[in-house]
């Protein structure tokens, strides 16, 4: 039975090397008959949670952004990635601001699969460690939600270098699973 994917990709670059790999993961998505949708943070206006607890009471945000659409996205998806390049060993600002936007929701969304692809510059293994036990947080949260797989390039900084790599062949691999 095909699967709902949503793959929320962090990379602030456009030919960034997580997008390319998220990309990859879309394609072996859908040629394995997935429908498979690829948001590219950048593109969207997510303010930053403000505390005020709006959502607890009113069941919605009160900030006014991308993020409603999103939130609905996700609850509809069976599948979740999270992609995001390395910044002092953890996620992007863009991904922190995503992940704590979830509040609204967080109660509503469940039952996911969840994937994770991280790129960084450095390859020791606690920058992989550190970033993936960050996004390992949010499906925590998440009632009934599990981790499928997760790829890690490391040693690629400049846009483009992960190209040259397997990580390309491990994502499209991987999103053929789902």
């Amino acid at each position: 039975m095909a699967k709902n994917v949503l793959i929320l990709s962090g990379s602030p670059r456009k030919n960034g090397n997580s997008a390319a790999l998220c990309q990859q993961f879309a394609k072996g998505g859908e040629e394995a008959g997935n429908k498979v949708e690829l948001i590219y943070l950048r593109d969207k206006k997510i303010g930053y949670c403000i505390a005020c607890y709006h959502c607890k009471k009113e069941g919605i945000c009160r900030i006014q952004d991308d993020m409603a659409e999103i939130l609905e996205k996700m609850d509809k998806a069976d599948v979740i990635v999270l992609a995001s390049p390395v910044y002092f060993y953890s996620i992007n600002a863009q991904m922190k601001a995503l992940i704590d936007r979830v509040v609204a929701r967080w109660l509503q969304i469940k039952n996911k699969d969840f994937y994770y692809i991280i790129t960084a510059a450095e390859e020791e293994s606690l920058v992989k460690d550190c970033t993936l036990e960050y996004m390992r947080g949010l499906a925590k949260c998440l009632k009934g939600s599990q981790e499928k797989g997760y790829i890690f390039g490391g040693g690629v900084y400049e846009p483009g270098k992960i190209k040259d790599t397997h990580f390309m062949q491990d994502a499209y691999d991987m999103g053929k699973r789902v």
